[in-house]
């Protein structure tokens, strides 16, 4: 027995992650090309239906065109880095665990934050220079 390590392939670890083409699928064989490493997830995706895509800031679950169901997680392309204080982030933390324990939400903390900034962004769009987030900004 051979104590040799066996490593993957190039081809398993540099595979794509985008999308296949029709090609792909009907040919049956691996694409060719920038796109020619495997997809371990094609044969999945090829077999169910497509996820329609959410909205980054779901609406209200009570108002009209709410999301219901699913994890409520989305993929999202651009990234933003904050820095928050220790007490702000125990409160984001307790916050995320306050709608986990008390109202079943099982929400992470980019999903959190992003409620948070849709919430501010709407009241700018309706209140303006009123609103609560011009109050807050003005008193810092």
């Amino acid at each position: 027995m051979s104590r040799r390590v066996k490593l993957p392939g190039a081809s398993e670890l540099f595979r794509s992650t985008g999308p296949e083409t029709a090609a792909d699928r009907r040919s049956g064989e691996p694409p060719t090309g920038p796109r020619a490493v495997d997809d371990p997830d094609r044969t999945l995706r090829a077999a169910s239906p497509p996820t329609p895509t959410r909205p980054e800031v779901a609406p209200p679950a009570d108002g009209p065109g709410a999301v219901t169901g699913g994890s409520g997680r989305v993929r999202h392309e651009e990234k933003i880095t904050v820095y928050v204080s220790r007490e702000e982030l125990l409160a984001i933390e307790q916050a995320r665990l306050r709608l986990r324990g008390e109202l079943g939400l099982a929400v992470d903390r980019g999903r959190l934050v992003r409620a948070a900034m849709a919430l501010a962004l709407a009241d700018l769009d309706s209140a303006g220079g009123d609103g609560e987030l011009v109050r807050r900004l003005t008193a810092s």
